[in-house]
């Protein structure tokens, strides 16, 4: 089955995994964020961020996951699947710490195209950081921007999600997409 794509990404700390846990509490197919199990299993390794210390290792595990998601969602049965983020993520993160990735990467985003956007900007008030999201809030702002940029780069229209009840804000999605 060709299930819709639908992408739900945004800075650290912007209600991402609250508003998909909201979705799959409604019985609706998600795809959790893999990044937090990626750390946990560098730091099982003695590897505190990986992230920091080698952001390609850290970077190729995640394209890595995002994509097999994505070829996940082609033999899934649902009509729409959510994924907390996207393959165009890892590059927007690689733009905003300055660094460098191979081909591939800008191939994967070439060549999984998703059918739906949708982007939840930093919001201070709901703002924290923990011992794997270890942005500040200034840091969430300008990964927001170059998500924006990247999403941008490949044709997205992001659609933004308003700041609201995570109720609301599933609410939201769900009538932009007529479901």
């Amino acid at each position: 089955m060709n299930s819709k794509k639908i992408v739900i990404t945004g800075g650290p700390g912007t209600g991402k995994s609250s508003l998909i846990n909201e979705l799959v509490k409604r019985g609706h197919t998600c795809l959790e964020e893999i990044s937090r199990q990626v750390i946990l299993d560098a730091q099982k390794e003695g590897i505190d961020q990986l992230f920091l210390s080698n952001p390609l290792l850290f970077s190729e595990l995640l394209l890595k996951g995002r994509q097999q998601q994505f070829e996940d969602a082609n033999i899934h049965t649902a009509e729409t699947i959510f994924f907390d983020r996207g393959v165009h993520d890892v590059i927007a993160y690689m733009d905003f710490i300055g660094d460098t990735y191979p081909q591939h990467f800008i191939d994967a985003c070439e060549n999984l195209v998703y059918d739906s956007v949708f982007i939840l900007k930093p919001w201070e008030a709901i703002y924290t950081s923990d011992n794997e999201r270890y942005e500040s809030f200034e840091q969430a702002l300008q990964i927001h921007d170059h998500l924006l940029n990247t999403y941008s780069r490949y044709n997205y229209n992001l659609i933004d999600i308003p700041f609201d009840t995570i109720e609301n804000r599933a609410d939201y999605i769900l009538k932009a997409l007529q479901m």
